[in-house]
């Protein structure tokens, strides 16, 4: 395994939408433990492939290896089966966007079809955090950053200190 360069807001990359994965294949396999190493080291929660360059519908999270319980999760080409009306808002911040923390809104529950490495159909539903970080690497995957989230003003001030820092 390898640590990979975590791609830096604005890069162009963090604005496209990724193709699907075509197959689990052993470069899947190597660029998933990849990413969950860098992931782990950065520290974060959660890492997009096109995060690290890797223009494909693939994302690993560990919402909760941070308090002893690691729970790493494989998600590739993963489907949003189910949101709930309910919405919640909570503080996110993003590897890719360093220093920068922003109050998004979403969904406060998820459900949430992809595949796993193991080739098998998976299907799990999601809340509170874990529910906010399974939207948040999905955004990734369309091409979608936390700015985008937020409204015209709130948005100019954060670019404007995250370009200041």
């Amino acid at each position: 395994m390898s640590l990979l360069p975590i791609l830096k807001w604005p890069d162009p990359r963090l604005a496209q939408v990724c193709a699907p994965v075509d197959g689990i294949t052993p470069e899947i396999e190597k660029l998933a433990a990849d990413m969950l190493e860098t992931m782990y080291d950065a520290p974060g929660r959660g890492l997009a492939a096109p995060q690290v360059g890797a223009m494909q519908r693939l994302f690993v999270m560990d919402t909760t290896w941070k308090e002893g319980a690691p729970a790493p999760l494989v998600c590739i080409n993963p489907v949003l089966q189910e949101v709930s009306d309910e919405r919640a808002t909570m503080t996110e911040g993003c590897l890719s966007i360093p220093g920068v923390s922003a109050e998004v809104s979403r969904p406060a529950r998820v459900r949430m079809v992809w595949t796993g490495l193991d080739g098998a159909r998976h299907v799990q539903g999601f809340d509170g955090f874990a529910a906010v970080c399974v939207q948040h690497e999905l955004d990734h995957l369309d091409g979608i950053v936390t700015f985008d989230h937020l409204d015209p003003e709130t948005r100019a001030s954060l670019i404007a200190d995250y370009e200041a820092a």
